[in-house]
């Protein structure tokens, strides 16, 4: 039996198009409209109570279940790419809460805090994919990138976690000797979780004589080349992130005047507060 209560279920409160235009993303992961926008849905109160807990939120199931619940053109979220995940949380938010988000920074001049209100529309238009069909000629070999899964974001962010714990106790170790072996480990680790982070940004690099897109070998390479390679490599790599980054917004202080620009990062926990 049809619930008759259906016509009064919630309804898409916007549309909108990824900044990816729907590339990146695998076959079967998202369910692209002709129009090529997305319709999105206001936050239930189930989704409120998962953006506010803390395991959802850490292992990275809370915005896979936001999404879903929210873009439900998009079928797998952990496969969103990084160029798109910030545009999606931002939709979501205005879509839920409205179109002003507050936030608090310090002057530079004065080092008072203050509160301001960013147009998140105005985030979103700031948002781009461009770069990603640039390929980097290094004479022989050409590569060619691609952007982080939220998977492979999520996965990093935790190894990333998980090392600034094991440093901060590196710290507290009052044994040189014992501080000296575990920080030569963590050295390695960290080495190892740079070498992965680039092997999942190439999508492929490009021989006189074939293609390769084997991550294990491109792993090999990145292990076995030489410096000023993997720093171009890198340095490709840190552009592209950038541009598809919330650009820093400008700011004028609400108590000397001081005008300055603000690096802005959405975190999840105060973004759906």
């Amino acid at each position: 039996m049809t619930n008759p209560l259906r016509q009064y279920f919630r309804r898409p409160a916007l549309h909108f198009t990824l900044p990816s235009k729907g590339k990146f993303y695998p076959e079967g992961a998202i369910d692209m409209p002709e129009t090529g926008e997305l319709p999105v849905y206001p936050m239930t109160a189930i989704d409120e109570i998962t953006s506010k807990t803390p395991d959802a939120l850490f292992n990275g199931s809370a915005v896979v279940d936001i999404i879903k619940s929210c873009v439900p053109a998009i079928k797998d979220p952990w496969s969103v790419p990084s160029t798109d995940l910030d545009a999606i949380l931002i939709v979501i938010r205005s879509a839920s809460n409205g179109n002003d988000f507050e936030v608090n920074s310090t002057c530079p001049e004065c080092n008072e805090m203050g509160s301001y209100n960013l147009n998140l529309m105005g985030l979103l238009s700031s948002i781009k994919a461009d770069g990603f069909d640039e390929i980097l000629d290094m004479g022989e070999l050409k590569i060619r990138f691609k952007p982080l899964s939220y998977r492979e974001v999520n996965k990093g962010n935790i190894v990333q976690f998980n090392m600034q714990r094991e440093i901060a106790m590196i710290e507290e170790m009052e044994d040189p000797e014992q501080r000296s072996i575990k920080s030569a480990e963590t050295m390695k680790k960290l080495t190892k979780l740079n070498v992965d982070f680039l092997t999942n940004t190439i999508d492929c690099i490009i021989t006189p004589s074939e293609m390769v897109s084997s991550p294990q070998h491109i792993h090999e390479y990145l292990e076995n080349c030489d410096k000023s390679t993997h720093d171009l490599i890198r340095e490709r790599v840190v552009k592209l992130r950038d541009g598809s980054s919330i650009k820093p917004q400008k700011i004028k202080c609400v108590n000397c005047g001081h005008e300055y620009e603000q690096a802005l990062a959405l975190n999840v926990t105060d973004f759906f507060a």
